[in-house]
């Protein structure tokens, strides 16, 4: 597997080399801009706006920020690198904290960490992380950009999440909620959570919409029409929350339907 990082771990004065591979995998299926009446390919040409749109090739392109309008100061990749510090290209561990203090919302990338040296330093690592149970956190450049970590272990693995910075978490847009709650509508929820709890198996989800777009691509590989998915459809008559929990408690397990006409929930029952 390439590697998308190399470099090295700092914990205290231990100091461990390490590359990065990507966890996740791109899995989207890939689809070409074409021109409807000719099927020829849509392509975008990198032009130079100040030489008559003269294509211009990828190692003729260099990064510019502009300071003034139509000003620009130059920076190459050897430009970033000279202004790298030897921490800059460490990820040195700050402190350690517990996973459970690190809202989701914050993690980005997931890295597997693979050490290319001092093996031993490396699993002493793991071991007194997993022991402890605690999450590594640490900072690094990665390309042109400073990255937030968090160095974990799972099931004796070093893993490693890039983590969004406070500031870049947009603030939630929904005001204040109004609406008194019942204590019965509350009961009634929480059973209905209750009924729809199980334990959580992530090989239990898969890519259902995947499937049936490849499913439509051989079908329409092989000249056939795609066929619209017909649904089971329900008429729900939803008077009021009270009636929507009942209902729902009401309901088994089985698979979505199409809400043919919902009238508007009642604020209050």
């Amino acid at each position: 597997m390439a590697y998308s990082y190399k470099g090295a771990i700092a914990f205290g004065l231990i100091y461990i080399p390490v590359t990065l591979h990507l966890v996740i995998k791109n899995n989207d299926i890939s689809f070409n801009l074409i021109e409807k009446n000719t099927n020829s390919r849509i392509l975008y040409k990198k032009t130079c706006v100040d030489c008559n749109d003269k294509i211009v090739k990828n190692e003729d392109i260099v990064k510019g920020y502009q300071y003034e309008k139509d000003k620009y100061v130059i920076f190459t990749n050897e430009d970033f690198e000279k202004i790298k510090s030897k921490k800059d290209k460490t990820i040195a561990i700050e402190n350690f904290v517990d996973i459970k203090e690190i809202d989701p919302i914050y993690f980005n990338k997931a890295y597997y960490v693979a050490p290319t040296g001092a093996e031993k330093a490396y699993r002493l690592l793991i071991k007194a992380m997993e022991e402890e149970g605690k999450v590594g956190i640490a900072r690094t450049v990665l390309g042109s950009k400073e990255a937030l970590i968090a160095l974990r272990v799972r099931n004796g693995e070093m893993l490693l999440n890039t983590l969004f910075f406070y500031e870049e978490v947009q603030k939630n847009p929904v005001k204040e909620i109004s609406g008194e709650i019942k204590e019965k509508e509350l009961t009634m929820a929480k059973m209905l959570i209750q009924n729809m709890s199980e334990d959580f198996d992530i090989k239990n989800y898969k890519d259902n919409y995947r499937q049936k777009v490849m499913d439509a691509i051989e079908q329409k590989i092989a000249g056939k029409e795609i066929i619209a998915t017909t649904e089971r459809e329900t008429d729900t008559n939803v008077l009021n929350l009270m009636e929507a929990l009942e209902m729902s408690l009401k309901q088994k397990k089985s698979a979505p339907v199409i809400v043919k006409k919902t009238k508007k929930i009642a604020k209050k029952a």
